[in-house]
């Protein structure tokens, strides 16, 4: 190439690279009406029935993402594993997050073999892959953080932490401790930790997941923080269910609700931002498991959660 065509291809360029810039007058654009996150509920018998395979929660057309998310940041599914069935997940992701709903197996990776069985939780760092094998007919709730590698157009070049087994027994015998310590207490819950991870003090350095228990006949006064809340029902009698609004009105009640039940096996969506209550309106203890992406909002130092005393 000779030096003319070599200064009219930087000439070609320079031009493109002049038409990339682009300009918002200020007070029209500081706050863009960025795709609204609805209340989304995803029912138990998606996992309940069917052959083997991933059940994503897939909300990339309402959240405007060019590949699967079901918030921002993070991808929510069911794995349903038929028993005596293996099924391979394989994403570029920092940190995993694995809830036995039900069933039994082992999970084998680079680092070893998990084994698991019905109520244990397990997360696992930037592994290539992993491959779950069931014993019984088993569902897992699954949630990664690819989306959020997505959309900085990176991916993991280490590991941050190694894989962490939370038992259903330990699990079970923490929040037992704190119910005991928390008689009248607003909330009940353990906060699942890491750590590696001692300032934001979470489950890994992008997930935030609660433990928390729901007792019978109590209501939990709103409250609200600025991360996505992907809500697991572990267990729950009839009539337990989450008030979710925009605003509250002056005596902190949440104004014009959207109700979100409480079924076992189930999972709903928490929009950012919005206020909400818990209420077990039945005679059984209830238990929920909030996975959201706090690590890494705590991390920026926005999550902003704020409570109705």
């Amino acid at each position: 190439m000779n030096r003319m065509n070599v200064e009219q291809v930087q000439q070609v360029a320079q031009q493109q690279w002049e038409q990339q810039a682009d300009f918002k007058e200020y007070m029209s654009a500081v706050n863009p009406p960025m795709p609204k996150i609805d209340v989304i509920a995803y029912a138990s018998e998606l996992h309940e029935q069917g052959e083997t395979r991933v059940i994503p929660f897939d909300l990339s057309a309402q959240i405007q993402t060019q590949y699967p998310a079901t918030s921002p940041n993070l991808m929510a599914n069911f794995i349903r594993i038929c028993a005596n069935e293996t099924i391979k997940t394989d994403v570029k992701a920092t940190s995993q997050m694995f809830y036995v709903i039900r069933g039994s197996g082992k999970t084998q990776m680079k680092h070893g073999t998990i084994e698991w069985n019905e109520g244990d939780l397990f997360t696992l760092p930037a592994v290539p892959d992993a491959l779950h094998s069931a014993t019984a007919d088993t569902a897992i709730y699954w949630v990664h953080d690819a989306p959020l590698l997505k959309y900085l157009g990176v991916q993991p070049s280490e590991e941050k932490f190694t894989p962490v087994l939370y038992t259903k027994e330990r699990l079970n015998n923490e929040l037992e401790a704190v119910r005991k310590e928390a008689i009248g207490r607003n909330r009940t819950g353990i906060l699942l930790s890491n750590p590696n991870f001692p300032l934001t003090m979470t489950l890994t350095h992008t997930l935030w997941s609660l433990y928390n228990a729901l007792p019978a006949g109590v209501m939990q006064k709103p409250h609200r923080h600025n991360s996505i809340a992907l809500d697991y029902c572990v267990s729950a009698g009839p009539n337990t269910y989450t008030l979710i609004g925009k605003e509250i009105d002056e005596e902190g009640n949440i104004v014009d609700p959207i109700k979100a039940m409480w079924t076992p096996g189930s999972v709903f969506v928490t929009p950012p931002g919005w206020w909400h209550s818990h209420h077990n309106e039945s005679d059984e203890d209830a238990i929920v498991l909030p996975i959201q992406d706090a690590g890494l909002i705590m991390n920026m130092q926005v999550l902003d959660f704020q409570y109705i005393r």
